[in-house]
């Protein structure tokens, strides 16, 4: 069975984009862009999106912006990684919920704001690669890409 589709979050807040650092017992440190598998009661991707962003953010977001399909290998097959752009209205930390945040094998998502900068995002560890390949690359131009 091919793996269930996930969503990403491009998420600006101003000229900063909203990441994860992601520090996880047993793993190198690594950074993500908000976002998670398709659920059984999502309607359509963007529905994914929003509640993965008001889960692991307490965020609601405007200018959802589809960017592009990545194909990242996984152990199942391929994975594929739906990106999105979008802006920040409000963010309410008490909102966060869900596994991420009540089961301590998960590790920390400490929320980290960086500047639109290519040199930068080419020097975290963001997974999937395809993602940080993709953000390096795209990242000068994600206000205007996000309508």
């Amino acid at each position: 069975m091919p793996p269930v589709p996930s969503v990403r979050a491009l998420l600006l807040d101003g000229d900063r984009i909203v990441l994860f650092r992601r520090t996880v017992p047993g793993r190198e440190l690594y950074w993500s862009a908000p976002g998670g598998h398709v659920e059984p009661g999502d309607g359509c991707l963007e529905d994914t999106l929003h509640r993965e962003l008001l889960e692991e953010l307490g965020a609601t977001v405007s200018a959802v912006t589809p960017l592009t399909t990545l194909r990242c290998p996984h152990a199942e097959g391929v994975k594929l990684q739906h990106v999105y752009g979008c802006r920040l209205v409000s963010m309410d930390p008490a909102l966060r919920c869900g596994p991420e945040f009540t089961e301590p094998g998960r590790g920390v998502y400490e929320v980290v704001r960086l500047p639109l900068d290519p040199d930068q995002i080419a020097a975290i560890n963001l997974v999937p690669a395809e993602l940080g390949a993709y953000l390096t690359d795209a990242v000068t131009r994600l206000p205007d890409l996000i309508s």
